[in-house]
């Protein structure tokens, strides 16, 4: 592997400073912008632009370091339940709810940034996110040890099968069959539903009472039991969900 020059490590160096000055700003509720980064780096905002070319760049390659963090978070939560997918998948979910409700602006940034404005570049952003491949390969080492119920080709709603054919989402396709891309489609549903519940909690969209104890979440989790296959252990996993909450 060929070593990195000094002017490549000088500007990798730089890259990573860019997304720790602009996350200190996020976490102190301070404006993120180029010239607010720049003015903390003590670099003049012209100097900026050598490294990103507009602000939604700078949005897109600091959302994707966040992410990438965030997600290492979610694995060290699934790796005290190693050896077990349904329980890694709670804990996982538990974990990805509480990082949002503790770093709402990074969240923000994250699940609340359009990305970009090329289709092409969206495509490629979305499919290389950390976080879903990483919920993904959970749900997928869950099927591989108690196989998931999921519609056939033939059984998909309207409009859904071109997209388990040719995902827009960061999934291990070598893992999958043809035959089992409905899998796909329940993944879908099972990250919107966890998506959709956490981003009203973190945003404070539903009565902060029902954030404080969790009952949302919890419900939402009872719900996707049965789709996982996994109501025989409802009362385990349900159990395991209140003790992460409880971490």
């Amino acid at each position: 592997m060929p070593t990195a020059t000094r002017r490549e490590r000088q500007r990798e160096a730089t890259f990573e400073e860019i997304v720790s000055t602009s996350r200190d700003l996020l976490a102190a509720g301070e404006e993120l912008s180029l010239r607010a980064i720049a003015a903390r780096m003590g670099m003049t905002a012209p100097a900026l632009y050598r490294y990103v070319a507009n602000y939604q760049e700078l949005v897109d390659l600091v959302a994707f370091e966040i992410d990438k963090a965030a997600t290492d978070l979610f694995r060290a939560a699934a790796d005290r339940h190693r050896g077990d997918p349904a329980a890694s998948a709670m804990a996982a979910a538990v974990a990805f709810r509480r990082w949002g409700q503790e770093n709402p602006r990074e969240f923000g940034l994250v699940f609340a940034n359009p990305v970009a404005e090329s289709a092409c570049l969206r495509r490629d952003l979305i499919t290389i996110s950390h976080s879903c491949r990483f919920m993904n390969d959970l749900l997928i080492d869950l099927h591989e040890r108690h196989p998931i119920p999921h519609p056939t080709r033939d059984e998909l709603p309207p409009g859904v099968l071109e997209t388990v054919v040719d995902p827009v989402m960061p999934v291990d396709l070598d893992r999958l069959t043809d035959e089992n891309r409905g899998l796909l489609w329940v993944f879908m549903r099972v990250w919107a539903a966890l998506y959709g519940v956490v981003t009203l909690e973190v945003f404070g969209h539903i009565d902060p009472r029902l954030i404080e104890s969790g009952v949302m979440f919890r419900d939402m989790i009872a719900n996707l039991l049965t789709p996982l296959g996994l109501t025989e252990r409802a009362e385990e996993l349900l159990a395991l969900v209140g003790e992460e909450l409880n971490r």
